[in-house]
């Protein structure tokens, strides 16, 4: 029995920390779920929310936008525009909004309107600062070109969310 009871104590520690709910994981009054983006060029994304938990995968992109889903002491559970989830520190975290461009290539439009003047074509995967939401378009700025995309074409933003 002692030989497996260190077995069974850490099993019930990783079903704890799984089955954690949101409200429980809480430590701030910042809304969950929220994106947030990645402050660093190098971020370890942890399977639990401390150090001694193993390394899951490496970003290295800085900028990138993601989402945060629950909160532990300093540890933010995020996920991926790919649906990859693991713990953060949140230092490696900027509360600057980020968009990636999602599906085909893209048009960049001078106003937030289909027929609206073409100011650049984006393909997949790239990165923008996002500047502001209306309706089914949002405002980003992309190294410097400022312009409007629909907001189906963007990972980083919730569909019903406005702001300018």
């Amino acid at each position: 029995m002692r030989r497996i009871m260190p077995f069974i104590l850490a099993a019930f520690i990783v079903f704890s920390m799984a089955t954690m709910t949101v409200t429980e994981a809480r430590d701030t009054n910042l809304p969950l779920p929220r994106f947030v983006s990645l402050k660093a060029d190098e971020v370890n994304l942890r399977t639990g929310p401390g150090q001694r938990y193993p390394i899951d995968w490496v970003f290295v992109r800085r900028a990138l936008p993601l989402e945060v889903t629950a909160e532990f002491d300093q540890w933010r559970r995020i996920r991926d525009q790919d649906g990859t989830v693991g713990w953060v520190h949140r230092s490696m975290l900027s509360g600057e909004r980020m968009v990636v461009v999602i599906g085909a290539v893209r048009t960049l439009r001078g106003e937030p309107k289909s027929n609206g003047v073409a100011l650049l074509r984006l393909e997949p995967g790239v990165q923008g600062s996002l500047l502001a939401c209306q309706n089914a378009w949002c405002r980003i700025d992309q190294q410097g070109t400022k312009g409007w995309l629909q907001r189906a074409y963007l990972w980083g933003v919730y569909p019903s969310e406005n702001f300018e």
